[in-house]
């Protein structure tokens, strides 16, 4: 007869015994029991490439205000904002919000799916290229911005990414550029996830050098906007970029434009639709609605309207454009101003207020394309960079080329016929618009600026790089005075969250821009 200790010795064997044999069979089938058939587990890197082509552009309330071609007058709390000299951390942020999340973490991240040894040159290239634009936009807006480790919180574990010099990053943009450009190979593969030129994109081709070409009028079209970032500070450098861009081939017509669609339904243009449900507070600037009715500009009546109720605006599908009617609400001026007749203010109408509004049937559908470089606004950069002597061509023919390409993108419009040749014509005979040498950079910038009715981005960065058009200055309060300002927005401020979330790299980026807020300037607008 067996003892306790015995009895026990043989029972720790067994149970050793058992575990193992359990373990055993775990082991066996561990992997496929523990693994979700329906996970997805592999990303192909042109899927986030072709997510992250749609970059943010700039929002109605924030760069579209500051540049004078929207305003929201009223003065409630969550509503103000760059029309009452305010600096809302709610304003400044979309810019931030919808490039670092999501844009730059998927470029991050699909670079690093390929690898430095890749085969997949083309997509490679596409993704530096892109990715150059996303943080030329970024650095347009605030300066010193995440860069070298930014979106590298997965790959390099940095969740606390450093901020580099705003002057530093445009040159390694330079290079990102110029290298996604030399990296492009006609006799590679076809990228058909490619939202522009794709097989299903925008403007879409069906082989690989057919692609490589628009991308390379694409790449040196952006290099071009790059360079001319620098005529303010570096002449000699913005010639020898825009030269370089230029001999490189930029786009030479519509067809080669860069932009998304969206359909208005599935897809909508977020920023757009919210001008329905919040049409309360949408109103053009009066600077706007003043260029356009003075110059008789056959853009006008896809670009604004005038709606019987201005709270209800998606009731109404034919409205007022015709711009006679129009009239724009003065920047810094609140509502219960406006509301007061006696100031010499149009007053109430239905529930908002009697001014023009975006036409959200056009230009501002949900449904709109969004235009992230065309043709047009690189014909009118060439047209100044060959009135400063940097390239070669005639200033005048450059700048009407531009405008013609404009005026022809708004066929793609909802709700839009083509602007007939005779009336383009007639515009570019106005008085206003007329080529002259004596006035060419105020022409020619004046309409880049409304060639960027919706890329708020790009029309807030060049008002700044090139002084026009000449905006009267808001000055409802002196906000924008104080500390040696001007009276404009030169920048907007980080997010509240990053002093706190990322609070040393924010410390000293704050003090290498000389100070978080409206007036600081960002390298290229000193």
């Amino acid at each position: 007869m067996l003892n306790s200790r015995t009895m026990k010795t043989i029972q720790f064997i067994l149970s050793i015994v058992l575990v193992c044999l359990i373990f055993q069979g775990c082991d066996d089938e561990f992997v496929e029991v523990n693994t979700n058939p329906y996970a997805v587990n592999e990303v192909d890197a042109a899927l986030l490439f072709a997510g992250a082509q749609r970059s943010h552009l700039g929002t109605w309330a924030a760069e579209h205000t500051i540049v004078q071609h929207f305003v929201n007058p009223y003065n409630q709390g969550a509503t103000l904002g760059f029309n009452f000299n305010e600096d809302i951390d709610g304003v400044n942020n979309p810019k931030w919000n919808d490039s670092y999340p999501s844009v730059i973490r998927n470029l991050v991240q699909a670079t690093n799916l390929l690898g430095e040894d890749t085969d997949r040159v083309n997509l490679l290239s596409m993704i530096r290229i892109w990715k150059a634009q996303v943080f030329m936009g970024l650095v347009d807006n605030y300066a010193d911005v995440p860069y070298f480790e930014a979106g590298k919180a997965v790959s390099d574990i940095i969740y606390f990414p450093a901020y580099t010099d705003d002057e530093a990053i445009y040159e390694d943009l330079y290079n990102e550029i110029t290298g996604g450009l030399s990296g492009l190979n006609s006799s590679g593969e076809f990228v058909s996830d490619d939202l522009f030129y794709g097989s299903n994109g925008s403007q879409p081709t069906n082989s690989a050098s057919a692609q490589v070409e628009k991308w390379r009028k694409l790449g040196n079209s952006l290099l071009l906007r790059l360079g001319m970032r620098y005529s303010k500070i570096e002449p000699s450098r913005a010639a020898s970029i825009a030269s370089e861009a230029f001999a490189g081939g930029v786009m030479t017509s519509n067809d080669d434009n860069a932009f998304v669609k969206y359909d208005g339904n599935v897809y909508t243009w977020g920023d757009n639709n919210q001008l329905r449900d919040f049409s309360f507070f949408n109103y053009v600037a009066e600077p706007l609605v003043n260029q356009l009715k003075e110059t008789n500009d056959p853009r006008g009546k896809y670009m604004i309207a005038k709606f019987e109720d201005p709270g209800a605006v998606a009731n109404e599908t034919n409205p007022n454009t015709d711009l006679d009617d129009q009239f724009g609400v003065p920047v810094g001026v609140s509502d219960l101003q406006l509301s007061d007749t006696s100031l010499g203010y149009r007053g109430p109408k239905g529930t908002g207020l009697d001014y023009s509004q975006v036409n959200i049937f056009a230009a501002a559908s949900p449904a709109a394309p969004a235009f992230y470089v065309t043709y047009g606004q690189t014909s009118l950069l060439l047209a100044e960079a060959a009135f400063r002597g940097w390239i070669s061509g005639d200033p005048e023919t450059l700048y009407e080329n531009g405008v013609r390409a404009n005026m022809n993108i708004y066929t793609l419009y909802p709700n839009t016929a083509p602007i007939p040749t005779a009336e383009v014509d007639a515009y570019l005979a106005e008085p206003e618009v007329v080529y002259d040498a004596s006035n060419a950079l105020e022409l020619i910038n004046t309409q880049y600026w409304l060639a960027n009715y919706r890329n708020g981005t790009e029309a807030f960065a060049n008002v700044r790089r090139s002084g026009f058009p000449d905006l009267e200055r808001n000055d409802f309060n002196d906000n924008l005075l104080a500390n040696d300002g001007d009276g404009f927005v030169h920048r907007m401020t980080y997010p509240d969250r990053e002093g706190s979330a990322n609070s040393d790299s924010y410390i000293a980026a704050v003090s290498a821009i000389g100070g978080d807020n409206l007036i600081s300037r960002v390298f290229w607008d000193n």
